[in-house]
């Protein structure tokens, strides 16, 4: 395309009315699902680990956003759908794009509201066939996007982005 043309049409949106610049946007963008997913660790150090019905490896608990809904808010309500148990979020997540499934993963780090609830952890939902606390450095066989998530998790609390200015 010229790059006059071009001009002319980016001119011809930006003149646009904001709803129908964020439907065509969105007729030509490529669409991504998100989900959000936490890391929850107890004070012993020790991480909680789902298994879900449709897989063989170990993964953490979360799931998709709701249209509208925060990421936050996300993953405390798929936390407590998937294993009853009540979180508090810790820092800033981190974000995983994916292109090739196009799927984006708003990763938290977590941890019990209640140390004692921690224990009582169970599956609550038919997706969870099992969870269980591991010991960091005894963890079994994880899913592939619970390794990626785990490890851009650990990269992104040693970021320049994470230190104070």
């Amino acid at each position: 395309m010229p790059e006059s043309l071009h001009r002319l049409m980016l001119r011809c949106f930006g003149q646009a009315p904001v709803w129908m610049r964020r439907r065509i946007v969105r007729l030509i963008a490529p669409s991504f699902t998100v989900g959000a997913i936490c890391h929850i660790e107890r004070a012993d150090g020790s991480v909680l680990l789902v298994r879900q019905a449709y897989r063989r490896s170990w993964g953490i608990p979360g799931g998709l956003l709701q249209r509208g809904e925060a990421p936050a808010d996300a993953a405390r309500r798929e936390v407590f759908e998937e294993v009853g148990l009540r979180i508090e979020l810790i820092g800033e997540p981190a974000v995983v794009v994916d292109a090739d499934p196009q799927r984006i993963d708003v990763i938290f780090r977590a941890r019990p509201v209640d140390e004692a609830e921690a224990d009582q952890a169970r599956p609550c939902s038919p997706e969870i066939d099992d969870v269980r606390w591991f010991a960091a450095d005894r963890l079994p066989d994880l899913q592939f996007e619970t390794s990626h998530a785990l490890v851009t998790l650990a990269r992104s609390a040693r970021s320049p982005q994470a230190r104070p200015l």
